[in-house]
């Protein structure tokens, strides 16, 4: 397709789509999908935000293990490019979210900046500036009593921080940052025991702001809780395989809080044919039309549902219904996120954990390569915030959780790899 076909009659199709209008133009061989996805655009443009020549030479050099071989050139290029990208993004050991206005310093603590960057670098054996970024991002961002140096953190990403201790224990081993980390971990958990502690009093559900955005709108969000859940159940697990005191209360707490969230879910969302609308909150949310119909509907569609699905706490049934329901809703375009009337996919990752949990091959593959085709830019690959709909231009500034989509999910293809 070429540009000049891009025109405002198809964009005002798309934007009304309710369904994915790729899906009807690729193969029914989803081997071919790769590249058939890579014809269909035009590919973003827009200024490097770092010189390419750098970027290609730090390519050259970088030496990972597994080797970066996914069958796929154009993959094994983006993930490569992500994974220098950190050094350039970062300084020296101090995070840095992107470019721009997401450069200034009260973006230095997003806790999604250090978790995309320790992950995707400890998943391709890089684990030694994994571990020396993370020990330093615990030492200057958990304040004493077990809140984010941040000002609008998630609950949900308190979780995930102590699911990446416990997977970088996995990949790393202990030695040179595990005994030092262990105050600042403990920090984090004793937080979340405290407001447990409180919600008990009612259905159980940790109350909290749901992202940094919306960060006022705080209440009782499902993938808050869930994250929550799964993190304190991956922390007591690895507390115990790690030779750490490991404390049987945190184990209860967290099976607690995961039935305790899915009895809220299945309250919520009741069995019912047509009813794609799970809200992200027990507290009323007014019905959307489509997932791009309010504001609280998009930041529901791309983040709040992918990070509920990464958590692997939903019932399969349940997942699958999660997916049908993004995939049926307007939730999605080349597999790109949908938020209002543009595309938004740094947190794509989480989703795309979903689905190869969920072993939904065909989805997986529309989402990570229309990610490497249209939400980076064409030549130098730089991984805008935000891009338009359809693609093509840059809406928000480079990021780097975006940058390391590709890293991250490209894991999943290479065989033998812990996962």
């Amino acid at each position: 397709m070429s540009e000049a076909s891009v025109n405002e009659s198809h964009r005002s199709q798309w934007l009304a789509s309710r369904v994915d209008p790729v899906f009807q133009l690729l193969p029914a061989d989803e081997t071919l999908w790769p590249e058939k996805i890579g014809a269909l655009f035009p590919k973003p443009q827009g200024e490097p935000v770092f010189d390419p020549e750098e970027v290609s030479l730090a390519v050259k050099k970088l030496q990972t293990c597994p080797e970066v071989a996914t069958g796929y050139p154009a993959l094994d290029l983006a993930i490569k490019t992500g994974l220098v990208f950190i050094d350039f993004t970062f300084q020296g050991l101090h995070p840095k979210y992107g470019r721009r206005q997401y450069a200034e310093e009260r973006h230095d603590g997003f806790p999604p900046t250090i978790i995309a960057a320790v992950d995707a670098l400890s998943a391709w054996g890089l684990t030694e500036k994994a571990v020396a970024l993370f020990r330093y991002w615990l030492a200057h961002f958990v304040n004493q009593d077990g809140t984010i140096n941040y000002y609008g953190p998630s609950l949900s990403e308190y979780g995930q921080l102590l699911h990446l201790a416990s997977r970088l224990v996995k990949r790393a081993g202990t030695i040179r940052w595990w005994s030092e980390s262990l105050p600042y971990l403990r920090r984090l958990v004793a937080y979340l025991l405290s407001l447990r502690s409180l919600a008990e009093k009612e259905d159980g559900l940790l109350t909290g702001g749901p992202e940094a955005d919306e960060c006022q709108n705080t209440g009782k969000y499902f993938h808050n809780n869930a994250w929550v859940s799964r993190g304190l159940e991956s922390w007591f697990h690895t507390c115990c395989q790690a030779g750490t005191e490991c404390e049987e209360k945190v184990l209860r707490v967290a099976r607690a809080l995961r039935e305790d969230t899915l009895k809220a879910i299945e309250a919520t969302w009741p069995e019912e044919p047509e009813d794609w609308w799970l809200p992200p909150r027990v507290e009323k949310v007014d019905r959307p039309r489509s997932l791009t119909g309010t504001r609280m509907a998009s930041y529901t569609n791309y983040r709040y549902w992918p990070e509920l699905l990464s958590s692997q706490i939903l019932p399969r049934p349940l997942a699958e219904r999660l997916v049908n329901a993004r995939l049926s809703a307007g939730g999605q375009f080349c597999g790109l996120t949908r938020f209002s009337d543009h595309l938004d996919d740094w947190p794509l990752a989480d989703y795309l954990t979903g689905l190869w949990w969920l072993g939904r091959q065909a989805d997986f593959r529309l989402s990570l390569f229309g990610h490497i085709y249209y939400h980076q830019a064409a030549g130098h690959l730089t991984a805008y915030e935000q891009v338009s709909f359809p693609p093509g231009k840059e809406v928000a500034p480079y990021c780097l959780p975006c940058q390391l989509v590709a890293a991250r999910a490209g894991r999943f293809l290479v065989k033998g790899r812990e996962k």
